[in-house]
């Protein structure tokens, strides 16, 4: 299998596996990824975390050989559904989490864009070089960058092509956090423990306001916030929640 999903305590570790290929993406991973997100949503699991087999890389990109033995008929649908997978990553009510231990450039870095958090390890190196082939990103890199860094950063990152480091990931605010070495999972299932005790119900509103404020304009996004406010102070888990609040003792949630 090119991907290799498994469940730990509430978390869906989904890694790309091929490790000879720096776990490059080709059509057949793209298809088991779509499989690993339906599984991990359907499994009740609170978080998804997104690593690569090996030590040398979260994902080096796409697979140039397979791309370009495509016909040029068959490129646009391929990125169709490679966008709609992580369109799908990007909006799922379960958060996610990419660990770049290693290699994180094309394909691979637009997966983590798509992602909700990203970590790094100091080894971390992160790019968009698809114009040193003659090519723009296609997965996503050109929209998801500039609203996460800035028009102006994302530019200089996607018409030169360089690659940056973790410590230049973190300081333009691509990577939230570098993190010591170790097993990728363990280290994407440290990360989101402190969110995924919350109410699903709390956690998927908050993130989904964010997601459709940042589409438009600040009065518009706040009336929304108002009425997702208002849907989510009506569930179980705002009630106890509250009552746990006032009574002094942890909350029991139920996600419902």
């Amino acid at each position: 299998m090119t991907v290799v999903t498994e469940f730990r305590d509430q978390v869906a570790v989904i890694e790309l596996n091929r490790p000879q290929a720096l776990n490059a993406l080709n059509e057949q991973m793209l298809a088991d990824l779509r499989t690993a997100v339906d599984d991990a949503e359907a499994s009740g699991c609170r978080a998804m975390v997104f690593t690569g087999a090996g030590d040398k890389a979260l994902c080096a990109g796409a697979d140039i050989a397979q791309l370009q033995a495509r016909a040029p008929a068959t490129h646009r649908a391929n990125i169709g559904q490679a966008q709609a997978l992580f369109n799908r990553i990007q909006q799922s009510a379960l958060p996610s989490v990419a660990v770049i231990h290693g290699f994180a450039f094309g394909g691979g870095l637009e997966l983590a864009l798509a992602c909700t958090f990203r970590i790094a390890t100091a080894k971390a190196r992160m790019a968009l070089p698809e114009v040193k082939l003659g090519l723009i990103p296609g997965y996503g890199g050109t929209q998801r960058l500039p609203r996460l860094i800035g028009e102006a950063r994302a530019a200089e990152l996607v018409l030169s092509g360089r690659a940056i480091d973790a410590e230049e990931a973190l300081l333009i605010g691509l990577v939230n956090r570098i993190v010591d070495g170790g097993d990728p999972a363990d280290l994407g299932r440290a990360f989101l423990e402190p969110m995924i005790r919350h109410s699903k119900v709390a956690t998927s509103m908050a993130r989904e306001a964010m997601r459709r404020g940042l589409d438009g304009a600040l009065a518009p996004g706040l009336a929304m916030e108002a009425d997702m406010f208002a849907l989510c102070v009506q569930s179980h888990d705002a009630a106890e929640g509250m009552a746990a609040f006032l009574a002094k003792r942890p909350a029991a949630f139920t996600d419902n």
